[in-house]
């Protein structure tokens, strides 16, 4: 296992969309395992390939306040969604950075298992606002991209100025 270099924002990589992982391999298994890793150190609740410079559909949650609740979903898809919730995010990738953003209350997703088996999940709270979050960065969509053009240009100027003093 590696810790893994968490791209950011502004970065044009997390713009991409990610591509359908066709075979879960053992390199499948050790990037599920790194990204766990890392976005255990960082520390954070759910981190995509894409953040990691892997452009592929896999993304890894644990909500669990002791770690213990490791989850990971390869080419997730949300079937279904009901209600909206309004809360507070952050993402690995814009430090520092936290603002309201509307989502799903409650989603059900499908996807594949770290051993490639097909499963369903309904999810609510924390855990279903995180697997959308998560989802979107497989899309080339952050949490910044559901706020106004001034507040994105503002949160920009503000990472890009703290990139440069701590160089």
């Amino acid at each position: 296992m590696a810790i893994r270099s968490i791209l950011r924002y502004p970065n044009p990589r997390l713009e991409k969309v990610s591509t359908a992982v066709k075979v879960v391999d053992e390199a499948t298994k050790r990037l599920i395992d790194d990204m766990f890793e890392t976005m255990y150190e960082a520390p954070g609740i759910g981190l995509a390939a894409p953040q990691v410079d892997v452009c592929k559909r896999i993304i890894v949650v644990d909500v669990s306040e002791d770690r213990s609740q490791p989850l990971a979903f390869i080419n997730p898809e949300i079937i279904e969604s009901e209600g909206k919730e309004v809360t507070e995010e952050g993402c690995l990738s814009v430090p520092g950075i936290y603002e309201t953003v509307e989502r799903a209350d409650k989603i059900k997703v499908k996807a594949l298992d770290r051993q490639g088996n097909p499963f369903e999940m309904a999810a609510g709270g924390l855990l279903a606002v995180c697997i959308q979050h998560e989802i979107d960065h497989l899309d080339g969509k952050l949490f910044v991209d559901y706020l106004s053009s001034l507040k994105r240009i503002r949160i920009r100027k503000k990472l890009e100025k703290s990139a440069r003093q701590s160089m």
